[in-house]
């Protein structure tokens, strides 16, 4: 039988990481999430043996350090996808690694690597072109800067998830919308500062959308779900759209999505001024949607005897 050329681990130490090294050289697929004993010595020998690697992932490992991550890609240039999550050593430095040797990624997940800043994101824009998805969610240090690296570097990117970026403005997301029309995912959750200005970049700009998240983007207002119901991505593409938490949102904004006709998921949890009477209407126009909505319960009468049945209704899927 031949070696592998797709493995995942659970339990790893660095003897097990040198002998991957010696005997698997044709390996293409890591998998090493959570493998909390893995060091940077570990990965020079992975990096001294298992140089067809195209897709490396080491999320929660978190004693990786920039010298672990410097003798990994000196050794695996060929890296296509390479998942950091939760690596939280990790600095700007090692991004700087990934960008000196690193030219055919693809996919990096950074999320949570809280210590990274612009510094890092513009590094990897300039050495990593052909970027297609990037997760950035969790890095709370990063402003538009990293956007604009993005949109002037990147032009394939399809993905990007920016979750808890409370520092990004709609100045960042314009430049980015305009220049990368292939986006089809966003993860804007907690982008406190965005407007409606984003929507209407991103409905003018970014017809290949399919799923956008703007909870607790509580600027948010009926006027930018009119524009991106009414854009080529809202009458063709949008299939999930998350709103939780967009406290200005209303039933009206439920009558514009009436011409998402390809809507399959839409989260209204804790808007407030969305009303079950208004979920209905628009269910009624697009019966295959899945709407998540919360409602505050109405306190049930007290039934003679107290043998009727006591339902929770908060929580509904309507």
């Amino acid at each position: 039988m031949g070696a592998p050329k797709s493995l995942t681990v659970c339990l790893l130490f660095s003897s097990t990481c040198y002998s991957l090294s010696r005997f698997c050289s044709k390996l293409k697929h890591l998998d090493l999430t959570s493998c909390v004993s893995i060091t940077n010595s570990s990965l020079k020998g992975i990096s001294e043996g298992c140089r067809n690697l195209e897709y490396l992932n080491l999320s929660w490992c978190d004693q990786i350090t920039k010298d672990g991550i410097e003798a990994l890609v000196r050794g695996c240039r060929g890296l296509k996808a390479l998942l950091l999550r939760g690596c939280t050593q990790l600095e700007d430095e090692a991004l700087k690694h990934i960008q000196n040797y690193c030219h055919e990624l693809v996919s990096l997940n950074l999320q949570s690597c809280s210590r990274i800043t612009d510094e890092g994101v513009v590094q990897i824009c300039r050495g990593c072109h052909r970027l297609q998805a990037l997760c950035l969610s969790g890095c709370s240090n990063l402003t538009d800067a990293s956007l604009t690296a993005l949109a002037l570097n990147c032009p394939r990117l399809q993905i990007l998830e920016a979750a808890r970026c409370s520092h990004l403005t709609d100045a960042g997301f314009t430049l980015l919308a305009r220049n990368c029309h292939d986006l089809e995912k966003m993860d804007l959750e907690e982008c406190i500062l965005i407007t409606d200005s984003t929507l209407i970049q991103l409905s003018v700009h970014c017809p290949k959308l399919q799923a956008l998240s703007l909870s607790h983007c509580e600027l948010i207002t009926d006027d930018g779900i009119l524009h991106l119901s009414n854009s080529t991505c809202g009458h063709e593409r949008l299939r999930v759209l998350e709103l939780d938490n967009c406290l200005l949102i209303t039933d009206v904004a439920l009558e514009h999505l009436e011409n998402c006709r390809g809507l399959e998921r839409l989260e209204l949890y804790d808007c407030q001024q969305v009303t079950r009477a208004g979920i209905k209407r628009m269910r009624a126009q697009l019966p295959h949607v899945k709407v998540h909505a919360y409602f505050a319960p109405v306190t049930p009468p007290t039934t003679v005897g107290g043998s009727g049945q006591r339902l929770c209704r908060c929580c509904v899927i309507l």
